[in-house]
């Protein structure tokens, strides 16, 4: 995989009160999709043996290259611009401080964040109108099913681009880069990251997340049995005690370190390298052409753009950086 490196070692933003994430939750609106219960997965135990943190690799071994930029209407445009409700349709989360929320303190409390403003990029270059667009809140683990079952158009929602997904839906070139990181208390000073320090915990993730597929490859003797329909969940499990960390995007992670300052990111870096792309239904290869044709303008800052986005809602957690990762095109 060939990329600038976009994000390093990611921090959160410091200096926030915690933003009441439980009460956020049980107002939440979602799909009407059925739940997906937790799997009662445990840890498979481990040796004992104290070992070193995992070295840095790629989330998995798939070429994620996507189908070239074009500003051609096809058929799955021609349905969107011709159906009754001219807007699109895009799932998102409204729970991820600075990627897609609800600020509580600002009057009519719309969806803001990165992801935000990147659906409302792509809804102008289809409608004209940044306003053309409905949002809908789906939980992390119904992200391809609203895809499948056409509920939404497209999910633009902190998603990383891998092989398994790829089976089901179509994605974008990638538009962030990111990687998967250990949250605790910071006052775990046992917990030192992804490694043999999560040994007896119990460790808190994602239903349908990388996170989760990555403990199942390793969990290095921890309880992976707890895990929630969506990935802010596993905050509140951590603050209400019933977990002893929680493994997420690190991107994220440096958000829920913002909502409440008595957690942190554990490890000097992400282990994983990850790209978040747009996902789409299969075969909707002019959707995917025309997102991939807005995606590079926006990597080049036209008009209201990549870095304008960043500098506004992550910059003052993450810091610089050198940008989106290069887009890589298979035809």
């Amino acid at each position: 995989m060939r990329t600038r490196r976009g994000t390093r070692r990611l921090r959160g933003w410091g200096g926030v009160g915690a933003m009441g994430a439980a009460c956020a939750l049980t107002g939440a609106l979602v799909l009407a999709l059925p739940s997906q219960q937790s799997g009662g997965r445990t840890g498979s135990g481990g040796s004992g043996v104290t070992v070193a943190a995992p070295a840095r690799a790629d989330a998995d071994d798939c070429n994620d290259q996507s189908l070239r930029p074009s500003d051609k209407d096809g058929p799955t445009i021609d349905a969107i611009k011709n159906r009754e409700v001219k807007k699109l349709i895009v799932g998102v989360d409204q729970n991820s401080y600075r990627w897609g929320y609800r600020d509580p303190n600002k009057k009519g409390g719309e969806l803001e964040g990165f992801d935000i403003d990147l659906a409302r990029e792509i809804a102008e270059e289809i409608f004209g109108d940044r306003d053309a667009i409905v949002f809908r809140a789906i939980p992390t683990n119904q992200r391809i099913p609203a895809i499948k079952s056409g509920q939404v158009d497209m999910v633009v929602r902190t998603m990383t681009v891998n092989c398994e997904r790829l089976k089901d839906v179509d994605f974008s070139t990638g538009y962030f880069e990111t990687g998967q990181q250990v949250l605790a208390p910071k006052k775990s000073d046992d917990i030192t990251g992804y490694n043999a320090s999560l040994k007896g915990k119990k460790v808190c993730s994602a239903a349908g997340s990388i996170a989760l597929e990555e403990l199942e490859k390793e969990d290095f003797g921890a309880d992976i049995s707890t895990t929630v329909p969506n990935q802010l969940d596993c905050l509140v499990r951590l603050q209400l005690g019933e977990v002893d960390a929680v493994v997420t995007d690190s991107a994220l992670a440096a958000g829920q370190a913002a909502q409440d300052p008595t957690v942190e990111l554990k490890g000097e870096e992400p282990f994983t390298t990850e790209h978040y792309g747009v996902a789409m239904k299969k075969g909707s290869d002019d959707l995917v052409r025309r997102v991939n044709k807005v995606l590079d303008d926006y990597r080049e800052d036209k008009k209201n753009g990549w870095r304008k986005s960043y500098d506004k809602w992550l910059k003052g957690g993450l810091g610089k950086v050198s940008g989106p990762p290069d887009p890589e095109y298979r035809d």
